[in-house]
């Protein structure tokens, strides 16, 4: 059998899968499962919500129904979530501002802590350092060595205040010793990246995914990427970690969570599928297409990831001064 739909066919043994756990995570449910992504459509959580969400909802014995809601950094969206009954007929695909909110908001109408309930952090994936061509640098060390010599004058992008694109570019500030750049964030990534295509910033952090083929093609020069691993989509550009910045580590993640309250028991199938989904080859292929490591685990290594996420990035909120209201 040939399948023309990349997130919606499911291999043999994983069809399978879902039948046998379908009669014990049944609960009686008729309506959609309701699959929240507080993020734009083409972003890598909705990648991963288009390709766990039909299994998930076909064990349920449900239809899927995907929804992007996008704006306010996500706040909206996971405030929907947190008010949902907690009976696997709502779920959702964070990402990392599930954890930065808190920090950039005065307030929020949910604890990101405590109304949830974490299933398993999904994967992880890097950010790479770019620049345009015409800037006199080849990689990371020319760049620090450049703003050192031209203090305030280079100018970094990023899609917002408190976006994780301007809190990698806070952490490089940071450990290259307080570096005197200035940002300029935008209402998003889309015009930020128009803008450095255009000369119009000097460098940026882009989603791995992002750059690909704006270094591929020339458009764009990759200088370093943010995590400790290099990425198999950009091989070529070596961890900012090797380039004077030993300390320089900052990934995105996602996350599938549900709301607070859930039946320790739900939890817990939700969680076997969800690893049993993640252990497919052709689920992992797809991830690491968008760029994305495979993480898995426990609820309970995901809440401890929360929390130490929820510190890492509230100290970079308040040292770069972001704030929304």
């Amino acid at each position: 059998m040939q399948c023309n739909q990349r997130f919606t066919c499911l291999a043999p043994a994983l069809l399978a899968l879902a039948l046998w756990l379908a009669a014990s995570l049944a609960h009686g449910g008729e309506g959609p499962l309701r699959l929240i992504v507080p993020l734009a459509p083409g972003a890598t959580a909705d990648v991963a919500a288009r390709l766990l969400g039909p299994p998930i909802a076909r064990t349920l014995g449900r239809p899927l129904m995907v929804e992007n809601l996008p704006a306010a950094a996500g706040v909206p969206a996971t405030a929907q979530l947190t008010r949902a009954p907690a009976d696997g007929s709502v779920l959702a695909l964070v990402a990392s501002n599930h954890v930065i909110n808190p920090a950039l908001y005065k307030s929020l109408p949910y604890d990101p802590i405590r109304d949830v309930t974490p299933i398993t952090v999904v994967g992880s994936f890097p950010l790479v350092l770019v620049a345009h061509p015409s800037l006199p640098v080849r990689d990371a060390k020319d760049l620090l060595a450049l703003a050192r010599q031209r203090p305030g004058e280079l100018n970094v992008g990023s899609g917002g205040n408190g976006s994780i694109l301007h809190l990698a570019a806070e952490l490089l500030r940071s450990q290259a010793g307080g570096l005197d750049i200035r940002h300029i964030p935008y209402k998003g990534s889309a015009q930020m990246v128009a803008d450095l295509l255009g000369r119009q910033i000097d460098f940026a952090f882009l989603a791995v995914t992002v750059a690909e083929p704006l270094v591929k093609s020339g458009k764009l020069r990759a200088l370093g990427m943010s995590t400790p691993v290099r990425s198999a989509l950009l091989p070529g550009v070596a961890p900012l970690a090797e380039q004077g910045l030993p300390g320089y580590h900052y990934d995105a993640w996602i996350a599938l969570v549900a709301p607070a309250g859930m039946r320790p028991e739900l939890v817990g199938q939700l969680h076997a599928l969800s690893q049993r989904l993640l252990a497919q080859p052709e689920v992992r292929e797809e991830l690491a297409r968008h760029g994305v490591t495979v993480i898995g685990g426990t609820p309970a290594q995901a809440a401890a990831y929360f929390k130490a996420e929820l510190e890492k990035q509230g100290r970079l909120v308040r040292e770069s001064g972001a704030a929304m209201d």
